[in-house]
């Protein structure tokens, strides 16, 4: 039976656990062959033999249900590396179509108490990863396409977060590295819509190894399927991978529990102008001043109602 994806060739970036092994698994469903990236190492038992690491986990799941993957163990932090992820499912399977970003750590810390290295790991991880594999994505898309001289088959998919929509209070790394997840995104989408690719941004909410700690206050059900499992997640991703997505270009959607909420982009609110040929401090008191004198004290430019939204 053909499924959305078949033939289709999926690289998904952190998916030894969590999100990433929900995504790269549904995707596999859909039909997909998928690169399973993963930092983690493989290991030993109590008696010395050797372990599967986590990306060669998931694909032996893959494989157990029928379908094809491949494990690739490497840092997509490092740019080396993560030419060597695209290229490695370019080799494999004769074509990329494509590629979610998920790879992410979290340290979190107020910004008064932040030292830089937590700053910069979380940056390099989130942000930076999520360039290098798009990189040599759109460079192998781009040449693809005028090679072909048609427009190709691409799909982007990142990972943002409700801590850029919220403005995460213990998180300024995190919400500044996802803030410019989007940045990429809506760039990316713009750049490469003219070769047949889209790109799109979730901003998901799951319980994950790396937010266990966030979520801790949130209990799982006894019955039924966790609202915060990467499960809800998974299929929004295989729709945006699939061909019935074509249209969906350069999009902020929050999913989870069982609810998808597209995002409205930025919309200005208001516009003064000088009556002068530039503004005065006295100007800008006078107009500003007035304007912002009522206003909430925790209204700002986050949009914190984000984090209300449920299922139903």
């Amino acid at each position: 039976m053909s499924t959305p994806l078949t033939g289709r060739t999926a690289i998904v970036t952190g998916a030894g656990r969590g999100l990433g092994r929900a995504e790269a698994l549904e995707l596999a469903r859909l039909g997909a062959n998928v690169v399973v990236n993963d930092f983690g190492q493989p290991g030993r038992d109590g008696s010395g033999e050797a372990t599967a690491g986590p990306a060669e986990q998931v694909v032996a799941e893959i494989e157990a249900a029928g379908g094809t993957a491949t494990a690739h163990i490497g840092d997509v932090a490092d740019h080396q590396q993560a030419g060597e992820l695209v290229q490695l499912a370019i080799d494999t399977y004769g074509q990329l179509d494509i590629l979610v970003n998920n790879a992410g750590i979290l340290r979190d810390r107020m910004i008064f108490s932040m030292t830089e290295g937590e700053w910069d790991s979380v940056i390099h991880v989130h942000l930076k990863g999520h360039y290098n594999t798009s990189h040599f994505a759109a460079r192998h898309w781009r040449e693809a396409s005028k090679a072909a001289g048609a427009p190709v088959y691409g799909r982007v998919i990142n990972t943002s977060s409700e801590a850029f929509l919220a403005g995460s209070a213990g998180q300024p790394n995190y919400a500044a590295a996802k803030g410019g997840i989007v940045g990429l995104t809506t760039s990316t989408a713009l750049a490469l819509a003219k070769y047949g690719v889209t790109a799109n941004v979730i901003c998901p909410r799951a319980r994950t190894r790396m937010t266990e700690d966030v979520f801790a206050g949130f209990a799982e059900p006894e019955d039924g399927l966790d609202p915060l499992a990467p499960e809800h997640v998974a299929p929004l991703v295989g729709y945006l991978a699939s061909p019935a997505a074509g249209n969906v270009n350069g999009q902020l959607i929050v999913v989870h529990g069982g609810m998808v909420a597209v995002v409205d982009r930025p919309r200005v609110q208001a516009k003064f102008d000088t009556a002068k040929d530039a503004f005065t401090y006295d100007e800008l008191d006078a107009l500003l001043t007035p304007h912002y004198k009522d206003r909430p004290p925790n209204e700002t430019f986050a949009a914190a109602e984000v984090l209300g939204l449920k299922h139903g």
